[in-house]
């Protein structure tokens, strides 16, 4: 009897109302919205399955799904605050077995390390319930991965009561060991460059630091790997700079006194 493959379900949570940089994802780079680049390099992962943008059902996100149409790119709307029910339902409704979970503050994120991560989760899925790249992070901020059941996401759904849980999506699985086995996927050279570079988008500078690698490396290859983006920031220091204050900066930061699996050394709090 052959073997049904599993559907692999991969969510892009994508909003326009972000407080600390109001419209992050609609800014520009190579012409294009940050979240329409960032769903480009996704979607060439091997293994990520169904790609969607899942937004809000706020009408302020009515443009998200304008633009989804336009660029040809799945869009589901759900709840505003409620992140477990955005993406399980998502998940839900494209028939998901496994779901991948990718935020829209990611552009710079490398297929290949989607592909590795999502490659380990179905190598042990007799293993694990969750397989991220996270806990602990050893890439770069701004390459997260994190790959579940939809049997893990849907406990998750059903029994997430913590305002953070339900805001994170994930931190319910993650911190339940005891619940749910959960694995982990490291640099492959062993390196841990999770404090010391920041490729993610909350402020204004890391808006000029991405835009620039873009500049840099887009028209030489689209679809440039983080390896490059390492080479190149070896190379222009003054690239590398222009967010390197905000390096290890995170969320993990709010809420130290309530997570077990986090220790103060993975994060940082943000200077004044």
């Amino acid at each position: 009897m052959i073997q049904q493959q599993p559907n692999i379900v991969t969510v892009m949570q994508t909003r326009r109302g972000s407080s600390r940089l109001p419209d992050k994802v609609l800014m520009c780079v190579a012409g294009k919205p940050l979240f329409v680049r960032q769903a480009e390099r996704m979607m060439v992962s091997v293994l990520c399955g169904t790609v969607v943008v899942a937004t809000t059902t706020d009408s302020i996100d009515d443009l998200i799904e304008y633009i989804c149409k336009k660029e040809g790119l799945k869009c589901f709307r759900g709840h505003p605050t409620d992140l477990i029910d955005r993406h399980y339902k998502a998940a839900k409704y494209y028939d998901a077995d496994i779901v991948v979970k990718i935020p829209s503050d990611c552009p710079l994120i490398s297929p290949e390390i989607i592909d590795r991560v999502i490659g380990y989760y179905l190598e042990n899925n007799n293993i694990f319930d969750f397989v991220s790249n996270l806990h602990p992070a050893t890439y770069p901020d701004g390459n997260d991965v994190e790959v579940m059941s939809i049997t893990a996401l849907e406990d998750a759904w059903l029994h997430a009561t913590k305002p953070f849980e339900r805001e994170h999506t994930t931190p319910y699985i993650w911190e339940r060991p005891d619940r749910f086995n959960v694995g982990n996927v490291r640099m492959e050279n062993g390196e841990d460059l999770s404090m010391l570079h920041r490729w993610t988008i909350d402020y204004k500078e890391d808006f000029y630091f991405i835009k620039k690698v873009f500049n840099e490396l887009f028209s030489v290859n689209p679809l440039f790997s983080y390896k490059d983006v390492l080479l190149l920031l070896k190379k222009r220091e003054d690239i590398y700079r222009i967010n390197s204050q905000l390096a290890g900066v995170n969320w993990y930061r709010h809420h130290l006194d309530e997570l077990k699996t986090v220790t103060p050394q993975q994060t940082k709090i943000l200077e004044q």
